[in-house]
């Protein structure tokens, strides 16, 4: 995950702070020296490092630190606001025309994501109420209309495309046909190159010249480090960009364009993609992503991503079902999925605050043992599901055989699942409803 090798240098340059008690000018200098090294080495743009670090050292080195009586937790304050400002301060919109259609422009370089990207803000925007369409203006790169529609398929976004015909002229005709259709989001997948020349300039231009786009989105790779911070300006120098999606954050990327894009182009980031599915995306919350790198978690970002998993009406359901024993497996499936549905738990966990995901990773938090859970619940008739008692012998040894594992694990299964339902008598009506309950009552963790 980016970030991480950040987070564990700054986790243990405050823990030698938080050891001294009273802190000394020369402390604080001391482990500014080292937040340089930790941001230097996580590919952060090196002018965005020292106006960083001389921002936090001025502030650090004031009454208000070295007087507190608990200097360590202000310096960690003081970190935590300069990051928020140095990645924007606060989460940014997209400029939304008010005579639709809105038309979004998304540009970069190729390989940067700009296909698959698309689609998930598409999936995002129609989930949101919106009706958008994608448009296919790469005509260059072999396969790429076929990409498109494919990822347009899935996420249920039509595709607008003219085969390889002129960039500037499927632009106009798209704006035509969302006018004529209802769609009131036009995102244009625009041709990349391998670097910057004057021929995807200008065909970007002449595009944006045709279509005057309310917004142009440059799509940039997080694991390119300081050449993804180079193209954000090459383009903004040339096309004018409005905004930055920052894809593949959740690669083995050090962090740095994260930290310098916004400082370097003055251009916010407004999401990030995570993952190659279609719903690896979310808006990009400087103050969360801080709380992030020091490892303080995101808590808000956990609430949401549950809210967008579970429904109110069901996990009560699911709670009067728990307080009167009718629980069944194939209820506990469906919160398995849920609860999958959230993400990587490795990546769940890291938004926890105190929680150290990379511990995790090989510990409490095990993927395969969710997989093999489903597998073993899935091997079962509906009968079984709803009525586990009926589960002999015989039964067991063939889920067993269906799913390819042993019936030692189908009793493992039936042991949590009854440990569960016990632990919820315990628990009593109030306190299990009330345990149900997130952020606007919705459930948050469905049992």
């Amino acid at each position: 995950m980016a970030f991480e090798s950040l987070t564990e240098k700054l986790s243990a340059t405050f823990k030698k702070l938080r050891s001294k008690g009273r802190l000394t000018e020369n402390d604080i200098k001391e482990a500014m020296r080292d937040v340089r090294l930790a941001l230097l080495e996580a590919d952060v743009s090196y002018k965005v490092v020292k106006d960083f670090v001389s921002r936090v050292t001025e502030r650090a080195i004031g009454a208000e630190v070295l007087e507190s009586l608990t200097p360590a937790q202000m310096v960690i304050k003081i970190v935590n606001e300069e990051l928020t400002e140095t990645m924007g301060r606060e989460n940014s919109k997209i400029n939304m025309s008010s005579r639709p259609p809105t038309v979004i422009m998304l540009v970069g370089l190729q390989g940067a994501g700009k296909t698959t990207n698309g689609a998930k803000l598409a999936a995002l925007l129609k989930k949101s109420g919106k009706r958008p369409l994608l448009v296919a203006c790469d005509v260059y790169r072999p396969a790429a209309i076929k990409q498109l529609e494919t990822v347009g398929a899935q996420t249920g976004v039509p595709v607008f495309q003219m085969g390889a015909g002129d960039p500037v002229n499927i632009a106009r005709a798209s704006v035509e046909h969302a006018r004529k259709h209802g769609s009131d989001v036009v995102l244009l997948d625009t041709a990349g190159r391998l670097h910057i020349d004057e021929a995807l300039m200008d065909e970007l231009k002449n595009i944006k010249e045709a279509v005057k786009p309310d917004e142009i989105m440059l799509v940039v790779d997080a694991m390119t480090g300081q050449d993804a911070v180079n193209a954000a300006k090459a383009f903004d120098d040339a096309l004018g960009i409005d905004s930055i999606f920052l894809s593949k954050l959740d690669g083995d990327a050090r962090g740095g364009a994260a930290l310098s894009v916004r400082a370097v182009t003055g251009k916010p980031i407004k999401y990030t993609g995570i993952g190659e599915k279609l719903d690896g995306i979310e808006p990009f919350h400087p103050d969360r992503m801080a709380s992030r790198i020091l490892g303080m978690g995101d808590i808000l970002t956990l609430i949401e991503k549950a809210e967008q998993s579970f429904d109110e009406k069901k996990s009560m359901e699911l709670a009067e079902k728990l307080m009167s024993s009718r629980f069944t497996l194939a209820d506990y499936y469906d919160q398995l999925v849920s609860i999958r549905s959230m993400g990587s738990l490795q990546d769940i966990a890291g938004m926890i605050p105190g929680v150290d995901s990379k511990a995790l990773a090989g510990a409490s938090i095990d993927e395969k043992a969710l997989n093999r859970t489903e597998a073993i619940i899935l091997s079962m008739t509906p009968d079984e599901r709803n009525n586990p008692s009926i589960l002999n012998s015989s039964r067991k040894k063939r889920i067993a055989a269906g799913c390819g594992m042993q019936v030692v694990d189908v009793n493992r299964l039936l042991k949590q699942y009854e440990m569960m339902q016990t632990m919820a008598k315990q628990m009593g009506g109030r306190g299990l409803k009330k345990g149900l309950r997130g952020k606007k009552g919705k459930g948050l963790f469905g049992f």
